[in-house]
């Protein structure tokens, strides 16, 4: 099967899942990533949610990031692995969201930046001198820095609750892919070892002093 083929099919069902929920209120709000529905059972809202953005700019920023860093995930891990990076951040930043808001019954989320943060992530750690923009900044920095840089603004930014940004997804996704990019290609290891240590020190910080931080 043309690798290529799984990235357009993930990034097709986001769009026709998106142009659905735009136009069908009903729809979008039976799926969304809503903290009371979700305790009262409804956990399909954990996955289906992250098919569905708010706007169209919402939607073509995600599917433009993912379809930037995906490729060279799936060239250099293969398709398996692209998914279990995919799904599972996905999953890692419906988890962390659902946690941390877990009191706020009405807070609600839509949007793939979970997924599509992990497989940011994922990259970095296959190629952590890859140049990348950090807002506001008008220059590219490496790959490393722009990670936790990404980490710290999340952080932040969930501590502050910055911006209509489901900033607890953007953290969970981002962990999720550092993760399970050690699980699903321990060979980065040894390929980046000083990136994985460097990425890996605010995950740990954050893991042993959430409350603190958080």
């Amino acid at each position: 099967m043309n690798i290529n083929i799984v990235l357009l099919i993930i990034i097709a069902a986001n769009v026709m899942i998106s142009i659905k929920g735009f136009s069908d209120h009903l729809f979008f709000d039976k799926y969304k990533f809503q903290i009371g529905a979700i305790i009262r059972g409804e956990k399909v809202r954990m996955f289906s949610s992250a098919f569905l953005h708010v706007d169209y700019m919402h939607l073509i920023l995600n599917m433009y990031v993912l379809y930037i860093f995906a490729p060279q995930i799936i060239l250099n891990l293969g398709v398996l692995k692209f998914l279990i990076l995919y799904f599972g951040s996905l999953v890692a930043g419906s988890v962390l969201t659902l946690s941390y808001h877990k009191k706020e019954l009405y807070y609600t989320a839509v949007g793939a930046s979970g997924a599509v943060a992990g497989i940011i992530y994922a990259a970095i750690l296959l190629n952590p001198a890859m140049q990348l923009f950090m807002f506001p900044l008008p220059i590219p920095i490496p790959g490393y820095i722009f990670g936790i840089g990404y980490l710290v603004y999340s952080i932040y930014g969930m501590k502050n609750k910055l911006g209509n940004i489901g900033h607890a997804a953007h953290l969970g996704g981002s962990v999720g892919g550092y993760a399970l990019m050690l699980l699903v290609h321990p060979e980065v290891f040894l390929q980046s070892t000083s990136t994985v240590i460097l990425l890996g020190i605010p995950i740990v910080l954050l893991l042993v002093f959430g409350k603190r931080f958080l």
